[in-house]
């Protein structure tokens, strides 16, 4: 392989010994008390989906630099992934300084993977083919560069008469000629642990920011007779980096576009992808059909033959084979095999539909198990209740679950007839096979097989 011309990725693996995130940026352009890095797009925070594409590799340590909002990023990688160890970088001194805080203390041999974390499209895969390239070559240090259509912001990549990597410019210090170039650096480096120890200590900041530049080491170890490997991604998406609102956007725009490409070349059918909106984090069978204005959201999971759709949105719910979600918003919520919701309703945490249940329209749901081929067809509150299989509860029905004070549940029984308009105040339970009648307002335990009348005596006058 000819490590003077570019490179273009093929599918590859291989292992590392250390990757370090570079985490620590202000995202002054992101107008935000949030961390820049702790922004969400599908369902995950920037850096969260920068250590995915690491963990594809099973590097044996991680190390992510922090800086501003150094707690809530510290407490976000806790949850997130608690394997990996944070350097905070107090002051601002480039990236180059960023690297010397991760390498302090280390005496590692073999190879160090180095990018941001704010590049939510990079992916794993590009990872593994640039590591496999600069093990391949036996390269001190191997770039992943990419041809941007608009470079601007992005340090350039400058190359000799023979096509050799020579330096990288970053774009404040870049007079017009280099600026004219397309080709531009991502921030994603491996190095030999070694070499880069002995090159980051001789960095100096005289350049526009007064920071120590990590690019620098490229032209540092060149001088020293290191080989180094340009390595051409095929789409430059990958290294978009997000500094601001907009930014943020295009990447939710385009993650959005790779999701739905996914889960169609993988047998769902999305009617129309440019307003559905599907979380990383989501898991979706085949035959599954997704109509228009439909959002998909975190850990919910979606098994064959739903139809979900249009304008609703799933967080964190479970739906079971063949169950149809029409115009509503479920919320950690389980709808069960061949179960119907909506139009218009709205599940809360903790509630379960059986099989073939039934929340209709206008119905809402909280902390509710509702058993199979029961019904709350219409106009209906259900909250902290059990209701058994069989059961149809009228129009109108208020489960009265809140005394002002404490919470209480309801329990109705299987095959019961609830009327319209009821209240059912708890603690309360309605019995197997009972009915209440219409307009009751049921305060009593309620035998099995019996009615339940609790109503003022009609007047004509």
């Amino acid at each position: 392989m000819d490590q003077e011309r570019p490179v273009r990725l093929t599918h590859m693996s291989a292992n590392l010994e250390m990757v370090v995130v570079l985490a620590a940026g202000e995202g002054t352009r992101m107008k935000s008390s949030t961390p820049k890095v702790l922004h969400e797009v599908a369902g995950r925070t920037l850096v969260g989906h920068v250590l995915k594409a690491v963990d594809s590799l099973k590097p044996k340590h991680v190390r992510v630099v922090v800086g501003a909002g150094r707690e809530a990023v510290e407490a976000h990688l806790a949850q997130v992934a608690p394997g990996v160890t944070t350097v905070f970088q107090e002051r601002r001194g480039g990236t180059g300084h960023a690297t010397q805080l991760a390498l302090a203390g280390t005496n590692i041999s073999g190879t160090i993977l180095i990018l941001a974390g704010d590049t939510p499209m990079l992916t794993g895969q590009s990872l593994q083919e640039l590591l496999k390239l600069h093990h391949a070559g036996g390269f001190t240090a191997s770039v992943l560069t990419a041809e941007h259509p608009d470079p601007t912001g992005y340090g350039r990549i400058v190359r000799g008469d023979d096509g050799s990597l020579l330096r990288i410019v970053e774009e404040r210090d870049a007079d017009d000629f280099v600026k004219a170039i397309y080709e531009v650096n991502s921030g994603v480096y491996a190095f030999d642990a070694k070499a880069l120890t002995g090159a980051i200590g001789k960095l100096s900041t005289d350049n526009s920011q007064g920071e120590l530049y990590l690019t620098d080491v490229i032209e540092i170890l060149r001088n020293e007779g290191g080989t180094i490997a340009a390595a051409l991604i095929e789409d430059f998406i990958e290294i978009l980096g997000v500094n601001d609102r907009v930014q943020l956007a295009e990447s939710a725009a385009l993650l959005r576009d790779r999701i739905n490409e996914e889960f169609m070349r993988a047998g769902v059918t999305i009617v129309d992808p440019t307003t559905t909106w599907i979380d990383a984090t989501a898991e979706i069978a085949s035959d599954v059909t997704i109509y228009p204005g439909t959002a998909i959201l975190g850990s919910s999971k979606i098994a064959t033959g739903a139809i979900i759709g249009p304008r609703t949105t799933l967080e964190s719910c479970t739906v079971l084979a063949g169950a149809k979600i029409v115009e509503s918003n479920c919320i950690n919520a389980t709808i069960g095999k061949d179960a119907q919701v909506g139009p218009y309703s709205y599940l809360r945490k903790d509630t379960v539909l059986g099989t073939g249940a039934k929340a209709g329209a206008f119905v809402e749901m909280k902390n509710a198990k509702v058993g199979d081929g029961s019904k709350v067809p219409h106009l209906s509150y259900v909250g902290d209740a059990t209701i058994g299989e069989g059961t149809n509860i009228g129009a109108a029905t208020i489960f009265v679950n809140y005394d002002g004070v404490e919470k209480h549940h309801t329990t109705v029984g299987d095959h019961v007839r609830i009327g319209s308009d009821s209240m059912l105040v708890a603690p309360v339970s309605i019995g197997d096979g009972a009915y209440t009648a219409a307009g009751s307002v049921i305060t009593e335990d309620v035998p099995p097989g019996a009615m339940g009348v609790a109503r003022g005596k009609q007047r004509n006058v």
